[in-house]
């Protein structure tokens, strides 16, 4: 078991994981490790250190200073198209109602709806919250006058990643800064 020595808990210290061609993996979620699986992936020889933290890590045998960004030895060629899934719904609408504009109790709603033969495809599914949903309930689009703010469409994993760019998490230590664009300041 390693024992630390240092003036931040290593739980405190994530790595920022970049491709090979130092891009994040993703910009949200942020393509963060924790700093078991960093230090596991130097010692399996799959990444470089980019950068390091201040706080180090001790066993008996070794000292090693966190790894605060690694980079991926090999490629890994990113999908054209990203997974169908509510959070990616959300994140292509950018966490808002496509009717109101609001970005509280986000559900998602079928253009066609269900009980019409409506699938549950990128192209029939909008981010909506939940008034505007009831409100909408079983029409059709054109019956309850309600009409996405933009036509629903797959999107690519390009896209996704700049809408992510909008949302900056919490904690952005200041070694991530060459690697990620965001109009934010980042923590020393």
């Amino acid at each position: 078991m390693l024992d630390t020595a240092t003036t931040s808990h290593p739980d405190s210290c994530p790595a920022l994981v970049l491709n090979a061609d130092f891009r994040p993996l993703s910009y949200y979620p942020l393509s963060l490790w924790s700093w078991q699986d960093a230090i596991k992936a130097v010692f399996l020889d799959r990444v470089n250190i980019v950068s390091e933290y201040e706080t180090e890590v001790h066993s008996p045998s070794f000292t090693l200073k966190l790894p605060s960004v690694v980079s991926l030895k090999s490629y890994i060629k990113p999908a054209e198209y990203p997974a169908f899934t509510r959070f990616n719904v959300f994140l292509r609408d950018r966490f808002e109602c496509q009717y109101c504009g609001d970005a509280s109790d986000l559900t998602f709603d079928h253009l066609i709806p269900r009980s019409r033969g409506g699938l549950t495809t990128w192209e029939n599914v909008v981010t909506a919250c939940s008034p505007c949903n009831l409100r909408k309930g079983g029409l059709m689009p054109n019956k309850a006058g309600m009409w996405p703010a933009q036509k629903p469409v797959r999107p690519t994993v390009y896209q996704l990643h700049k809408n992510g760019r909008l949302f900056p998490p919490n904690h952005l230590h200041h070694s991530w800064q060459d690697y990620l664009y965001w109009d934010t300041e980042l923590e020393p």
